[in-house]
């Protein structure tokens, strides 16, 4: 499995009831503990939301009564996350010849980040500490007994995760012996021993990806050699040489994603590849010659990456094709998926659908549905017998007719890029009315994108009577390299431009009220929202900047060690502050050396404990507002980090949000 499907969250661990002792006790706090607003305050801010409406905040962001369904691997137990009075989601496992349910893992002060089952009697799940992200991995029996940290080192990332078939062994990646850089580690999930697969020493040119075969064996590797050049090199089965296969910019795709296990070839694999082509596609790849077999599946718009194969029971045929257009796509290819993609079809019309798990034998499949105006709900699918079965609707509470339609848009943006994008239109809208808009950038920025489907905050912000705007501006990822690459070292310009464009064109359209738009948005999107408020100061009536950069700065000093192998590279998709010439741009768009132009109200939320987003980054935005004279609200979290994870934050952060929305476009 090709381990750039990794394991990721989104510094300071402060236990939960260090942290209500520390209200009081500034020295134990991280950042400047005067800064947060008080309790009086925030309070405030929520009470301007005002009105009858049907749905509240906790509709939308309670955490489901059960969730994550999954299915063993013999198909005899159903595990689940089931929530507690304390808001604590634990999981459960039942027995479904029996019907006994047994709890297996205990959530207590930090959350289950992730789970899954190693064999028909493990399982596994992963957490980190308030949020830092230094994941760590347990396993523990189906009764919740011979339970192990099979990672018990502080401040260590476990990165990867596989486990091997048909063993007691996962194979693991972390950065136990080199904070900047991650090897591998061949685990016995029953009794804990450790063996390292491979030595990891050259941290000017590190191994970035490992590529394993269905065994668990080491097959190849991909070095970044000085932050810029991707090298990958593959295992001779003759001779059990590394060798070099190929080398590419960093900015270029060329990823093994697995190999072909359906064939007599043990070095043929499927690598999706935008090497001479600007979309990414998937080709089969003949690794010990070096050369492409033949195309599987390309898109003339959109970046293909991903595939799904069987299991041993069906030779390891490839089942589908999937990939992000305007709304998610899956190719069926295998004869088995082709009835089952037809069938759910027939049934699920327009909805998207996906197996989320399955039996070794797939006879038992579970399948989640769901939509724009549908959260999510989970079916039995019985592959013999062809038929479906309600296993749970995710949040019965939200009805559909009562959810808005989130609308693809594109447009041109003021020097002729075609940019994409949905909008998300109220009842009012709908009817021809102009309403409040928010405009929601995306994080990242580059290679992620917003994506059609059921998203809370659009349908809290319709619940209020808002829309909500996200452009998938130049840098986005799934539009093809050159879109990616346009967007490169134009973060807080042309990358701006573009949003920009977008809220033009919804006021063009009668969706908004050009006097009532507002900015959010998290991670990068927190920047947006600060460059928004600075570069389009009459644009927008207020922003909310949560988890953002203020600085490029601070920001690029204060990366994780893991990061800093990567820095190179981000000189080339941010700015290069050696550069003189980049530097001065890097300030003009650094928010907090041009906070005379903001003029529209700002509200900063922020993790303590994140280590992407440092909280100095919001700490500085806030002091420098407040010196100017602005009064910025701003909530900060002792217990989260890169993004609120724990209900009850979540649930408090979004009421602030609509207080402030609701202050500042009825003003």
């Amino acid at each position: 499995m090709n381990l750039n499907h990794k394991i990721l969250s989104t510094a300071i661990i402060i236990l939960s009831t260090m942290m209500i002792k520390a209200q009081s006790s500034t020295a134990k706090l991280p950042g400047d503990s005067t800064l947060p607003s008080s309790k009086a305050n925030l309070e405030k801010l929520i009470s301007y939301d005002k009105g009858s409406f049907k749905y509240k905040v906790e509709d939308y962001f309670a955490r489901p009564k059960a969730s994550g369904f999954k299915i063993s691997p013999d198909g005899k137990y159903l595990s689940y996350k089931e929530k507690d009075q304390d808001k604590k989601n634990h999981v459960y496992v039942k027995d479904l010849s029996t019907g006994k349910i047994t709890k297996a893992i205990v959530e207590k002060d930090d959350l289950i980040k992730g789970y899954g089952w190693l064999n028909k009697k493990r399982l596994f799940y992963t957490q980190d500490r308030g949020g830092n992200e230094n994941i760590h991995l347990y396993a523990t029996d189906t009764d919740g007994s011979n339970q192990k940290d099979l990672t018990p080192f502080d401040g260590v990332k476990v990165q990867a995760i596989i486990p091997v078939k048909d063993t007691d062994f996962v194979v693991v990646t972390m950065n136990k012996n080199n904070k900047q850089i991650f090897e591998p580690f061949k685990i016995n999930f029953v009794t804990g021993e450790m063996t390292q697969l491979y030595e990891n020493k050259d941290v000017n040119s590190p191994i970035d990806d490992y590529l394993f075969d269905k065994d668990g064996n080491l097959r190849g590797y991909s070095v970044l050699e000085n932050g810029l050049t991707t090298k990958t090199y593959y295992k001779d089965l003759q001779t059990g040489k590394f060798n070099l296969i190929k080398s590419a910019d960093w900015s270029d795709t060329f990823s093994i994603i697995e190999f072909n296990e359906n064939s007599k070839n043990k070095d043929e694999a499927y690598v999706v590849t935008n090497l001479d082509s600007d979309k990414a596609r998937i080709v089969l790849y003949d690794l010990k010659k070096n050369a492409v077999i033949k195309e599987i599946y390309s898109n003339p718009v959109y970046d293909v990456s991903s595939i799904s194969t069987a299991g041993k029971n069906r030779n390891y045929e490839l089942d589908f094709i999937s990939y992000e257009g305007t709304k998610g796509e899956t190719v069926p290819v295998s004869k088995f998926y082709k009835e089952i993609h037809d069938k759910l079809k027939s049934q699920f019309g327009d909805k998207e659908f996906g197996i989320a798990s399955s039996d070794d034998n797939n006879d038992k499949l579970l399948v989640v549905v769901g939509s724009d105006k549908l959260y999510g709900t989970y079916y039995e699918y019985d592959t013999k017998t062809k038929q479906t079965k309600l296993l749970y609707n995710l949040m019965p509470q939200l009805k559909e007719e009562d959810m808005a339609e989130m609308r693809p848009i594109e447009f041109k943006s003021r020097d002729g890029m075609t940019i994409y994008g949905y909008i998300t239109l109220p009842k009012a809208a709908m009817e021809g009315k102009k309403v409040p808009m928010i405009v929601n950038p995306h994080g990242g920025p580059q290679r992620i994108r917003d994506s059609w489907g059921f998203n809370p905050e659009a349908q809290l912000f319709a619940s209020r009577g808002y829309a909500t705007l996200q452009v998938n501006f130049r840098i986005s990822g799934g539009y093809g390299k050159s879109f990616q690459k346009a967007g490169y070292k134009q973060i807080g310009r042309k990358a701006m431009d573009d949003v920009e464009d977008g809220v033009k064109y919804a006021i063009s359209q009668g969706w908004a009220d050009k006097d009532k738009v507002a900015i959010y948005g998290g991670s990068h999107g927190g920047y947006a929202t600060l460059m928004g408020l600075i570069k389009t100061p009459d644009l927008y009536t207020c922003g909310v900047d949560y988890v953002g950069v203020s600085n490029i700065f601070t920001f690029f000093d204060s990366f994780p060690e893991y990061w800093k192998p990567y820095k190179e590279m981000v000189k080339q998709i941010w700015y290069d502050l050696d550069n003189p010439e980049e530097a001065k741009i890097a300030k003009e768009v650094s928010p907090v050396y041009q906070i005379d132009k903001i003029k529209k109200p700002l509200f900063v939320v922020q993790g303590a404990n994140d280590p992407r987003v440092n909280l100095n980054e919001s700490d500085q935005i806030v002091k420098a507002m407040r010196a100017k004279g602005f009064e910025v609200p701003y909530l900060v979290k002792y217990d989260e980090g890169h993004g609120f994870g724990k209900e009850p934050n979540r649930i408090e952060l979004y009421k602030l949000m609509l207080g402030f929305f609701a202050e500042n476009f009825n003003k």
